[in-house]
């Protein structure tokens, strides 16, 4: 198992076993980054989970990757809480078991950091109907006319 450490709370330092370059730093963000984009890819995740900030700013067209995603680090356990809304009819033990083989595979594949917990918080279901109710064309909701007034 490989050790985790914590440098200045900011970044996780990799102790890989030859050391001779030098060593090998991780921002947390970037391993939040990395599931959330291995969380949102799975079939029957409508959206992740975020703040109202990050909800305004994926209108403005800047998608962060890293919402619903909390990284903690503790005594060389490495767990990510993930928070997601799946579409209505997804079974919920099958989607959250993809999560977490997802999360886990891709975090060891592109890191080399073995996870140890992948908690998958279901915060909502969305149906097609509401997935589709933002039209950023109508951003009033203003009825068509039918040529008549």
């Amino acid at each position: 198992m490989e050790d985790l450490s914590m440098a200045e709370d900011s970044t996780i330092i990799l102790n890989a076993n030859d050391q001779a370059l030098g060593e090998i730093q991780i921002a947390p963000r970037v391993l939040e980054f990395i599931a959330g984009i291995a969380a949102s890819q799975i079939e029957g995740v409508a959206r992740m989970h975020g703040s109202f900030a990050n909800n305004v700013g994926e209108l403005l067209g800047r998608s962060d990757h890293r919402r619903g995603v909390k990284v903690t680090v503790k005594d060389d356990q490495l767990t990510l809480d993930v928070a997601v809304y799946l579409t209505y009819g997804a079974a919920v033990p099958k989607v959250a078991a993809q999560i977490q083989d997802r999360v886990k595979q891709q975090i060891a594949l592109m890191t080399d950091l073995t996870v140890t917990e992948v908690n998958v918080h279901v915060q909502g279901i969305i149906t097609e109907k509401e997935a589709q109710a933002f039209d950023p064309d109508n951003l009033f909701e203003q009825e068509e006319s039918n040529g008549e007034e």
